[in-house]
Protein backbone atom coordinates (compact mmCIF):
# COMPACT_ATOMS: atom_id res chain seq x y z
CA UNK A 1 0.00 0.00 0.00
CA UNK A 2 1.17 3.65 -0.50
CA UNK A 3 3.20 4.81 1.79
CA UNK A 4 1.62 7.99 2.35
CA UNK A 5 -1.97 6.53 2.85
CA UNK A 6 -3.65 8.18 5.77
CA UNK A 7 -7.12 8.31 7.23
CA UNK A 8 -9.02 5.71 9.02
CA UNK A 9 -9.48 2.88 6.68
CA UNK A 10 -5.75 2.68 6.52
CA UNK A 11 -4.32 -0.90 5.70
CA UNK A 12 -7.86 -2.07 4.61
CA UNK A 13 -7.94 -3.44 0.64
CA UNK A 14 -10.73 -2.90 -1.37
CA UNK A 15 -11.27 -4.65 -4.53
CA UNK A 16 -13.70 -2.88 -7.06
CA UNK A 17 -14.80 -4.67 -10.07
CA UNK A 18 -15.39 -1.00 -12.78
CA UNK A 19 -18.79 -0.21 -13.46
CA UNK A 20 -20.88 3.10 -13.81
CA UNK A 21 -23.23 4.93 -10.64
CA UNK A 22 -22.75 4.75 -7.67
CA UNK A 23 -20.16 1.90 -7.00
CA UNK A 24 -17.53 3.39 -7.75
CA UNK A 25 -18.34 6.46 -6.13
CA UNK A 26 -18.76 4.30 -2.63
CA UNK A 27 -15.47 2.77 -3.67
CA UNK A 28 -14.07 6.34 -3.84
CA UNK A 29 -15.46 7.18 -0.40
CA UNK A 30 -13.47 4.33 0.82
CA UNK A 31 -10.33 5.64 -0.88
CA UNK A 32 -10.57 8.91 0.65
CA UNK A 33 -10.64 7.93 3.95
CA UNK A 34 -7.45 5.54 3.55
CA UNK A 35 -8.35 2.15 2.07
CA UNK A 36 -6.02 1.19 -0.47
CA UNK A 37 -8.93 0.38 -3.29
CA UNK A 38 -7.77 -1.62 -6.36
CA UNK A 39 -10.14 -0.71 -9.32
CA UNK A 40 -10.74 -4.25 -11.88
CA UNK A 41 -10.93 -1.70 -15.68
CA UNK A 42 -11.78 -4.30 -18.30
CA UNK A 43 -9.44 -3.80 -21.17
CA UNK A 44 -10.13 -0.44 -23.07
CA UNK A 45 -11.63 1.07 -19.73
CA UNK A 46 -15.05 1.44 -18.48
CA UNK A 47 -15.44 5.20 -19.62
CA UNK A 48 -15.49 5.51 -23.10
CA UNK A 49 -16.66 8.34 -23.23
CA UNK A 50 -14.64 10.22 -20.27
CA UNK A 51 -10.77 10.31 -19.99
CA UNK A 52 -10.03 8.68 -17.21
CA UNK A 53 -8.32 12.10 -16.08
CA UNK A 54 -11.46 13.42 -15.65
CA UNK A 55 -13.22 10.67 -13.97
CA UNK A 56 -12.58 12.00 -10.08
CA UNK A 57 -14.65 9.04 -9.24
CA UNK A 58 -11.28 7.54 -9.45
CA UNK A 59 -9.10 9.33 -7.73
CA UNK A 60 -7.31 7.86 -4.63
CA UNK A 61 -7.40 4.40 -6.75
CA UNK A 62 -5.08 1.99 -8.35
CA UNK A 63 -6.25 0.34 -11.14
CA UNK A 64 -5.62 -3.28 -12.55
CA UNK A 65 -7.05 -4.73 -16.17
CA UNK A 66 -8.44 -8.30 -16.43
CA UNK A 67 -11.21 -9.52 -18.63
CA UNK A 68 -13.91 -10.67 -16.64
CA UNK A 69 -14.88 -12.36 -19.53
CA UNK A 70 -12.39 -15.54 -19.45
CA UNK A 71 -11.17 -17.49 -17.09
CA UNK A 72 -8.22 -15.94 -16.70
CA UNK A 73 -9.97 -13.33 -16.03
CA UNK A 74 -11.65 -14.02 -13.18
CA UNK A 75 -9.19 -16.17 -11.84
CA UNK A 76 -6.79 -13.04 -11.59
CA UNK A 77 -10.05 -11.35 -9.66
CA UNK A 78 -10.50 -14.06 -6.76
CA UNK A 79 -6.31 -13.63 -6.40
CA UNK A 80 -7.41 -9.88 -5.42
CA UNK A 81 -10.33 -10.97 -3.41
CA UNK A 82 -8.53 -13.43 -1.22
CA UNK A 83 -6.19 -10.71 -0.52
CA UNK A 84 -8.60 -8.53 0.22
CA UNK A 85 -11.13 -7.28 3.20
CA UNK A 86 -13.50 -5.75 0.90
CA UNK A 87 -14.92 -6.29 -2.36
CA UNK A 88 -17.64 -4.15 -4.51
CA UNK A 89 -19.57 -4.40 -7.56
CA UNK A 90 -22.63 -3.05 -9.19
CA UNK A 91 -23.90 -5.14 -11.57
CA UNK A 92 -27.11 -6.24 -12.85
CA UNK A 93 -27.83 -9.49 -10.35
CA UNK A 94 -26.59 -12.69 -11.18
CA UNK A 95 -23.89 -10.53 -13.26
CA UNK A 96 -20.81 -11.35 -11.14
CA UNK A 97 -21.81 -15.17 -10.57
CA UNK A 98 -21.86 -15.56 -14.27
CA UNK A 99 -18.41 -14.33 -14.83
CA UNK A 100 -17.51 -16.13 -12.08
CA UNK A 101 -16.94 -13.35 -9.32
CA UNK A 102 -20.06 -13.72 -7.35
CA UNK A 103 -19.99 -14.28 -3.34
CA UNK A 104 -19.78 -17.32 -3.07
CA UNK A 105 -16.53 -17.79 -5.25
CA UNK A 106 -15.24 -15.07 -3.61
CA UNK A 107 -16.57 -15.82 -0.16
CA UNK A 108 -15.02 -19.48 -0.62
CA UNK A 109 -11.45 -18.17 -0.93
CA UNK A 110 -11.78 -15.51 1.53
CA UNK A 111 -14.02 -16.13 4.05
CA UNK A 112 -13.87 -12.89 5.88
CA UNK A 113 -14.24 -11.23 2.85
CA UNK A 114 -16.71 -8.17 3.02
CA UNK A 115 -18.55 -8.57 -0.49
CA UNK A 116 -20.48 -4.76 -1.18
CA UNK A 117 -23.21 -5.16 -4.00
CA UNK A 118 -24.87 -1.86 -5.87
CA UNK A 119 -28.11 -1.78 -7.69
CA UNK A 120 -30.97 0.27 -8.00
CA UNK A 121 -33.65 -2.51 -7.76
CA UNK A 122 -31.71 -4.72 -5.59
CA UNK A 123 -30.61 -8.17 -5.42
CA UNK A 124 -34.18 -9.52 -5.86
CA UNK A 125 -38.22 -9.09 -6.38
CA UNK A 126 -39.72 -8.35 -9.40
CA UNK A 127 -37.92 -5.53 -10.72
CA UNK A 128 -34.54 -6.85 -9.86
CA UNK A 129 -33.48 -7.98 -13.23
CA UNK A 130 -34.70 -4.26 -14.95
CA UNK A 131 -32.76 -1.55 -16.19
CA UNK A 132 -33.56 1.66 -14.27
CA UNK A 133 -32.04 5.12 -13.65
CA UNK A 134 -31.94 7.17 -10.85
CA UNK A 135 -35.41 9.09 -11.73
CA UNK A 136 -37.23 6.11 -11.87
CA UNK A 137 -35.71 4.64 -8.42
CA UNK A 138 -36.67 7.40 -6.71
CA UNK A 139 -40.25 7.87 -8.57
CA UNK A 140 -41.45 4.44 -6.76
CA UNK A 141 -40.49 5.53 -3.55
CA UNK A 142 -42.27 8.42 -3.35
CA UNK A 143 -39.22 11.15 -3.16
CA UNK A 144 -39.60 12.49 -6.48
CA UNK A 145 -43.36 12.67 -5.82
CA UNK A 146 -42.47 15.32 -2.75
CA UNK A 147 -40.06 17.43 -4.89
CA UNK A 148 -40.87 20.46 -7.34
CA UNK A 149 -43.29 22.44 -7.91
CA UNK A 150 -47.45 22.05 -7.35
CA UNK A 151 -48.01 23.20 -10.58
CA UNK A 152 -45.63 21.23 -12.40
CA UNK A 153 -44.07 18.16 -12.62
CA UNK A 154 -41.97 16.39 -10.31
CA UNK A 155 -38.04 17.80 -10.77
CA UNK A 156 -35.22 15.04 -10.20
CA UNK A 157 -32.67 16.79 -8.31
CA UNK A 158 -29.79 15.19 -10.05
CA UNK A 159 -28.61 11.96 -9.49
CA UNK A 160 -27.61 12.84 -5.72
CA UNK A 161 -30.41 11.49 -3.83
CA UNK A 162 -30.54 8.06 -5.62
CA UNK A 163 -27.68 7.11 -6.58
CA UNK A 164 -25.39 8.58 -4.74
CA UNK A 165 -27.15 9.32 -1.35
CA UNK A 166 -29.69 5.87 -1.18
CA UNK A 167 -27.42 4.18 -3.34
CA UNK A 168 -23.61 5.01 -2.82
CA UNK A 169 -23.94 6.03 1.08
CA UNK A 170 -25.88 3.12 2.19
CA UNK A 171 -23.45 0.71 0.39
CA UNK A 172 -20.53 2.34 2.14
CA UNK A 173 -22.42 2.21 6.01
CA UNK A 174 -23.06 -1.51 5.44
CA UNK A 175 -19.69 -2.01 4.14
CA UNK A 176 -18.42 -0.28 7.45
CA UNK A 177 -20.59 -2.26 9.43
CA UNK A 178 -19.86 -5.36 7.82
CA UNK A 179 -15.98 -4.98 8.49
CA UNK A 180 -16.92 -4.07 11.90
CA UNK A 181 -18.28 -7.94 12.05
CA UNK A 182 -16.02 -9.21 10.16
CA UNK A 183 -13.01 -8.17 12.53
CA UNK A 184 -14.81 -9.39 15.40
CA UNK A 185 -15.74 -12.56 14.28
CA UNK A 186 -13.53 -13.96 11.33
CA UNK A 187 -16.88 -13.80 9.00
CA UNK A 188 -17.50 -11.67 5.99
CA UNK A 189 -20.79 -11.48 4.51
CA UNK A 190 -22.80 -10.22 1.59
CA UNK A 191 -23.92 -6.47 1.77
CA UNK A 192 -26.88 -5.80 -0.63
CA UNK A 193 -27.40 -2.00 -1.33
CA UNK A 194 -30.45 -1.07 -3.36
CA UNK A 195 -30.92 2.71 -4.13
CA UNK A 196 -34.47 1.78 -3.64
CA UNK A 197 -33.65 0.63 -0.31
CA UNK A 198 -31.75 3.66 0.63
CA UNK A 199 -33.72 6.64 -0.60
CA UNK A 200 -36.90 4.60 0.93
CA UNK A 201 -35.14 4.78 4.25
CA UNK A 202 -34.01 8.26 3.94
CA UNK A 203 -38.01 9.33 3.76
CA UNK A 204 -38.37 7.49 6.96
CA UNK A 205 -39.24 11.01 8.80
CA UNK A 206 -41.76 11.90 6.32
CA UNK A 207 -43.50 8.38 6.76
CA UNK A 208 -43.61 9.65 10.33
CA UNK A 209 -45.13 13.12 9.80
CA UNK A 210 -47.75 11.70 6.84
CA UNK A 211 -48.78 8.99 9.98
CA UNK A 212 -49.08 11.73 12.56
CA UNK A 213 -51.23 14.01 9.59
CA UNK A 214 -48.92 16.57 9.87
CA UNK A 215 -47.07 16.31 6.47
CA UNK A 216 -49.65 16.77 3.18
CA UNK A 217 -48.68 14.01 0.57
CA UNK A 218 -48.50 16.31 -2.35
CA UNK A 219 -45.90 19.10 -3.24
CA UNK A 220 -45.52 22.21 -2.00
CA UNK A 221 -48.12 22.19 0.66
CA UNK A 222 -45.59 21.51 3.82
CA UNK A 223 -43.26 23.58 5.90
CA UNK A 224 -39.91 21.62 4.35
CA UNK A 225 -41.21 21.57 0.50
CA UNK A 226 -41.71 25.11 -0.83
CA UNK A 227 -45.14 25.23 0.66
CA UNK A 228 -44.33 27.60 2.91
CA UNK A 229 -43.30 31.33 1.79
CA UNK A 230 -40.23 31.56 4.44
CA UNK A 231 -39.05 28.30 3.26
CA UNK A 232 -38.17 28.51 -0.30
CA UNK A 233 -36.46 29.61 -3.32
CA UNK A 234 -36.66 34.00 -4.38
CA UNK A 235 -35.33 35.34 -7.74
CA UNK A 236 -33.24 39.15 -7.97
CA UNK A 237 -32.96 41.31 -10.19
CA UNK A 238 -30.29 39.52 -11.69
CA UNK A 239 -31.77 36.38 -12.62
CA UNK A 240 -30.07 34.89 -9.64
CA UNK A 241 -31.82 33.28 -6.56
CA UNK A 242 -31.30 33.64 -2.89
CA UNK A 243 -32.42 30.21 -1.11
CA UNK A 244 -34.56 31.08 2.58
CA UNK A 245 -35.16 28.76 5.68
CA UNK A 246 -36.83 31.54 8.20
CA UNK A 247 -38.87 28.92 10.09
CA UNK A 248 -38.20 29.81 13.84
CA UNK A 249 -39.92 32.93 14.94
CA UNK A 250 -36.67 34.71 16.23
CA UNK A 251 -35.03 33.90 12.04
CA UNK A 252 -38.22 34.91 10.29
CA UNK A 253 -38.01 38.18 12.38
CA UNK A 254 -34.28 38.74 11.24
CA UNK A 255 -35.06 37.73 7.44
CA UNK A 256 -38.28 40.61 7.47
CA UNK A 257 -35.56 42.79 9.52
CA UNK A 258 -33.00 42.31 7.05
CA UNK A 259 -35.56 43.01 3.73
CA UNK A 260 -36.53 46.07 5.55
CA UNK A 261 -39.73 44.79 6.61
CA UNK A 262 -41.86 46.25 9.78
CA UNK A 263 -44.50 43.27 9.90
CA UNK A 264 -46.50 45.81 12.07
CA UNK A 265 -47.54 48.27 8.72
CA UNK A 266 -49.31 47.60 6.03
CA UNK A 267 -47.76 45.55 3.52
CA UNK A 268 -47.06 47.22 0.33
CA UNK A 269 -50.33 46.24 -1.53
CA UNK A 270 -52.00 48.66 1.25
CA UNK A 271 -53.37 45.64 3.37
CA UNK A 272 -52.41 44.07 6.95
CA UNK A 273 -49.06 42.22 6.91
CA UNK A 274 -49.76 38.95 5.55
CA UNK A 275 -50.01 36.26 8.71
CA UNK A 276 -47.41 33.27 8.19
CA UNK A 277 -49.28 31.08 9.98
CA UNK A 278 -51.97 31.43 7.59
CA UNK A 279 -52.13 29.46 5.06
CA UNK A 280 -54.55 31.47 3.43
CA UNK A 281 -51.90 34.68 3.57
CA UNK A 282 -49.24 32.20 1.98
CA UNK A 283 -49.98 33.61 -1.68
CA UNK A 284 -49.65 36.67 -0.55
CA UNK A 285 -46.75 36.64 1.68
CA UNK A 286 -45.01 34.74 -1.12
CA UNK A 287 -45.73 37.66 -4.04
CA UNK A 288 -44.83 40.27 -1.29
CA UNK A 289 -41.69 38.31 -0.49
CA UNK A 290 -40.79 38.04 -4.14
CA UNK A 291 -41.46 41.60 -5.32
CA UNK A 292 -39.02 42.75 -2.33
CA UNK A 293 -36.24 40.36 -3.21
CA UNK A 294 -36.60 40.91 -7.09
CA UNK A 295 -35.46 44.79 -6.35
CA UNK A 296 -32.00 43.66 -5.75
CA UNK A 297 -28.94 41.55 -7.63
CA UNK A 298 -28.07 38.46 -6.00
CA UNK A 299 -25.06 39.83 -4.68
CA UNK A 300 -26.48 42.68 -3.10
CA UNK A 301 -29.20 40.82 -1.18
CA UNK A 302 -25.80 38.33 -0.19
CA UNK A 303 -24.01 41.00 1.34
CA UNK A 304 -27.54 42.31 3.67
CA UNK A 305 -27.84 38.69 5.00
CA UNK A 306 -24.09 37.87 5.39
CA UNK A 307 -23.32 38.59 8.80
CA UNK A 308 -27.38 37.47 10.03
CA UNK A 309 -29.20 34.38 11.62
CA UNK A 310 -31.74 34.82 9.19
CA UNK A 311 -31.11 31.49 7.51
CA UNK A 312 -30.90 33.33 3.62
CA UNK A 313 -27.95 32.09 1.23
CA UNK A 314 -27.45 33.13 -2.10
CA UNK A 315 -27.72 30.27 -4.66
CA UNK A 316 -24.21 29.26 -6.05
CA UNK A 317 -23.26 27.29 -9.40
CA UNK A 318 -21.18 24.83 -9.30
CA UNK A 319 -18.05 26.71 -10.55
CA UNK A 320 -19.36 29.54 -8.00
CA UNK A 321 -19.24 27.28 -4.85
CA UNK A 322 -15.53 26.91 -3.95
CA UNK A 323 -15.00 30.42 -4.23
CA UNK A 324 -17.03 31.29 -1.27
CA UNK A 325 -15.31 32.61 2.07
CA UNK A 326 -17.04 30.06 4.35
CA UNK A 327 -16.23 26.95 2.01
CA UNK A 328 -12.95 28.35 1.52
CA UNK A 329 -11.73 28.89 4.85
CA UNK A 330 -12.93 25.07 5.34
CA UNK A 331 -10.90 23.90 2.64
CA UNK A 332 -14.51 22.40 1.01
CA UNK A 333 -13.03 21.97 -1.99
CA UNK A 334 -9.46 21.32 -3.16
CA UNK A 335 -6.98 21.84 -6.09
CA UNK A 336 -5.42 18.68 -7.16
CA UNK A 337 -3.45 18.20 -10.39
CA UNK A 338 -5.03 21.07 -11.50
CA UNK A 339 -8.70 20.53 -11.06
CA UNK A 340 -10.75 21.95 -8.12
CA UNK A 341 -13.17 19.23 -6.17
CA UNK A 342 -14.61 18.52 -3.65
CA UNK A 343 -12.03 17.33 -0.73
CA UNK A 344 -12.46 14.48 1.35
CA UNK A 345 -15.36 14.36 3.99
CA UNK A 346 -16.07 14.09 7.08
CA UNK A 347 -12.97 15.06 8.95
CA UNK A 348 -10.97 13.10 11.86
CA UNK A 349 -9.32 14.70 14.34
CA UNK A 350 -6.75 11.57 14.86
CA UNK A 351 -6.58 10.04 11.58
CA UNK A 352 -6.85 12.75 8.34
CA UNK A 353 -8.34 11.27 4.97
CA UNK A 354 -6.55 13.32 2.48
CA UNK A 355 -6.42 12.77 -1.74
CA UNK A 356 -3.09 10.82 -2.72
CA UNK A 357 -3.49 9.88 -6.16
CA UNK A 358 -5.26 11.32 -9.17
CA UNK A 359 -7.74 9.34 -10.72
CA UNK A 360 -6.38 5.61 -11.94
CA UNK A 361 -5.53 5.62 -15.40
CA UNK A 362 -6.86 1.75 -16.64
CA UNK A 363 -4.29 -0.80 -15.95
CA UNK A 364 -1.41 1.63 -14.57
CA UNK A 365 -0.53 0.31 -11.35
CA UNK A 366 -0.42 -3.59 -11.88
CA UNK A 367 3.37 -3.91 -11.06
CA UNK A 368 2.59 -1.94 -7.94
CA UNK A 369 -0.30 -4.02 -6.95
CA UNK A 370 1.26 -7.13 -7.71
CA UNK A 371 4.36 -6.77 -5.88
CA UNK A 372 2.11 -5.26 -2.48
CA UNK A 373 -0.32 -7.70 -2.66
CA UNK A 374 1.71 -10.43 -3.32
CA UNK A 375 0.30 -11.36 -6.34
CA UNK A 376 1.90 -14.16 -8.81
CA UNK A 377 4.16 -12.52 -11.52
CA UNK A 378 3.53 -14.39 -14.89
CA UNK A 379 6.15 -15.99 -17.26
CA UNK A 380 8.14 -13.12 -18.79
CA UNK A 381 8.12 -10.75 -15.85
CA UNK A 382 4.60 -9.49 -16.24
CA UNK A 383 2.68 -8.88 -13.01
CA UNK A 384 -1.10 -10.03 -12.66
CA UNK A 385 -3.79 -8.80 -13.07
Amino acid sequence: MPTTATGPLAGVRVVELAGLGPAPFAAMLLADLGADVVRVDRPGGSWPHLPPDADLTGRNKRSVLADLKTAEGAARVLELAERADVMVEGFRPGVAERLGVGPEAALARNPRLVYGRMTGWGQDGPLAERAGHDIDFLALTGALAATGPADGPPVAPANLLGDHGGGALYLVVGVLAALRHAEAHGVGQVVDAAVVDGVSHLTTALHGLLAAGVWQDRREANLLDGGAPSYGCYATSDGGYMAVGALEPAFYEEFLRRLGIDPGLPAADGHAFPDRTNPGDAPRLRALLAARFSARTRNEWAEVFADSDACVAPVLSLSEAPGHPHLAARGTFTDHGGTVQPAPAPRFSVTPAALRLPPARPGADAAGVAAEWDLPVERGGTTRP
